[in-house]
């Protein structure tokens, strides 16, 4: 059985405008080490920006 101690939450923040999302995204800290950044819509901003990983949560 997988152990817990790997998965680590965080939060996304776009680059454009700064807002954090509000929903939590958990990621393996071994098969990914750096820092996540993925395209999504942003309510703000009205478009698509790229999203950054922010604080770690949790």
């Amino acid at each position: 059985m997988a152990k817990k101690e790997d998965r680590q939450y965080f939060w996304m923040k776009c680059s454009r405008c700064g807002k954090v999302t509000r929903r939590p995204r958990i990621k393996n800290k071994k098969n990914t080490p750096d820092k996540m950044e993925l395209n999504k819509y942003c309510p703000t901003c009205h478009q698509v920006t790229v999203f950054k990983e922010s604080k770690v949560g949790k």
